[in-house]
């Protein structure tokens, strides 16, 4: 089979302005299918031609299915700007597999806003809150920072606004872009303070965000403040989960166990600071379960799955992580080996331990299966009545191996 006949499924991202903003290559795309596929929207955009038509059922799924069927006809999907921006063709190319389709973007959202806006798109930080948590805004929120957002619908800006009044970001400058790129483009600006404007439905948000005294600040280098998690004590401390970030050293793609989660706080700033990443917390607790999964929400990360269980049983028919932390039960040398023996080859492994079981545990583990240990020793500065004096947290003992 010849490389053009191999691409079977052309997916042609369309703008605001049709068909006529289209270059050669889309409309020969085009012209040339045999079956047309989109939304409502884009497939009116063709007429009254006659070729057969396959429109999305409200289950994707259903649709990719139904595609799957045509494999060595000449498939052409309509989507809106660049089909790789959040859009259909990051599924279909999942799907299919890239050497099936070819890609023929168009100006995405984000371009065109930056565009209007004179925004520099290498210094924004892009997402989407279609079919997606209005909580993943707050991975994002920082002094200054530029984001731009896909909205689900004409609700979201008013949305936003009050999210960002919540995070007390009230300041910010909010710019709506409505149908951008055709001759119903309109642009509504305010501050997140005083929106309360309903937009059409194709609309994307932009922020300038302005920190109020008292908002947070939700830096994603490791060590959030404590008092951002919900917890009952059981939390990794500040300065402590920094270090243990640092040695956990998140890379794109990887699956984190959190064994033993507590309050889900490694969990967590591992997504913050690799949003590729996916999480698996592991918590006996149903309280403690709880205040991860509303951690994660209001800290803004997504891929996180929580495990009410304990290890190791709990431990038994996930996904192969990639490194594991274990921050409650190292004392129970069960759980220890349970780990080890779900890490591949080059896995890594971080542990945690303040008592004295739980630091000889770690000490045998590493005599056994090589690796090393540190003790982190923080003190802080405290009142002593007029005076001030260095309060000693307790010693925490780190294992850190790699699995070879």
């Amino acid at each position: 089979m010849s490389p053009a006949v191999k691409k079977w499924l052309c997916i042609v991202g369309i703008g605001e302005d049709g068909l006529a903003g289209l270059g050669e290559a889309a409309r020969a795309a085009i012209d040339g299918a045999e079956i047309m596929v989109g939304g409502d929207r884009h497939l009116a955009m063709l007429g009254d031609d006659k070729r057969p038509r396959l429109t999305w059922d409200n289950a994707l799924h259903a649709t990719v299915a139904k595609l799957a069927k045509f494999k060595g006809q000449r498939v052409c999907v309509l989507a809106t700007g660049d089909p790789m921006s959040y859009g259909i063709g990051v599924t279909l190319c999942r799907e299919f597999g890239a050497e099936s389709c070819r890609v023929i973007p168009h100006q995405s959202a984000f371009s065109l806003a930056c565009a209007r806006l004179g925004w520099p798109l290498a210094e924004v930080d892009c997402m989407t809150v279609h079919g997606r948590p209005l909580g993943r805004l707050n991975r994002h929120l920082r002094p200054d920072a530029r984001i731009l957002i896909l909205s689900g619908d004409g609700n979201t800006p008013k949305e936003v606004a009050a999210a960002l009044r919540a995070a007390g970001y009230g300041d910010s400058k909010i710019t709506v872009l409505e149908r951008m790129g055709g001759p119903m483009e309109k642009r509504h600006d305010g501050t997140a303070k005083a929106w309360r404007r309903k937009c059409g439905d194709l609309n994307t948000i932009a922020i300038h965000c302005a920190a109020g005294p008292n908002a947070p600040r939700l830096m994603r280098s490791a060590g959030l403040p404590d008092e951002l998690f919900q917890h009952d004590g059981q939390l990794t401390k500040r300065d402590v989960r920094a270090v243990t970030l640092a040695a956990l050293a998140p890379a794109p793609g990887e699956l984190l166990w959190d064994v033993g989660a507590g309050a889900g706080s490694i969990a967590i700033e591992f997504l913050r600071a690799e949003p590729t990443a996916r999480a698996i917390a592991i918590e006996q607790s149903s309280k403690r379960a709880g205040n991860i999964r509303a951690n994660g929400e209001n800290l803004g990360v997504q891929k996180l799955q929580v495990i009410e269980g304990a290890a190791p049983a709990a431990l038994k028919g996930l996904a192969r992580p990639d490194v594991i932390f274990i921050g409650g039960g190292v004392s129970d040398r069960k759980v220890l080996n349970a780990c080890w023996r779900a890490l591949p080859s080059g896995g890594r492994l971080v542990a945690n331990a303040v008592s004295m079981e739980g630091e000889s545990q770690l000490f045998g583990f590493m005599r056994l299966k090589g690796g090393g240990m540190k003790r982190i020793e923080i003190s802080h500065l405290d009142a002593m009545g007029d005076l001030h004096a260095w309060r000693a947290m307790r010693p925490v003992t780190q294992y850190r191996g790699v699995k070879t």
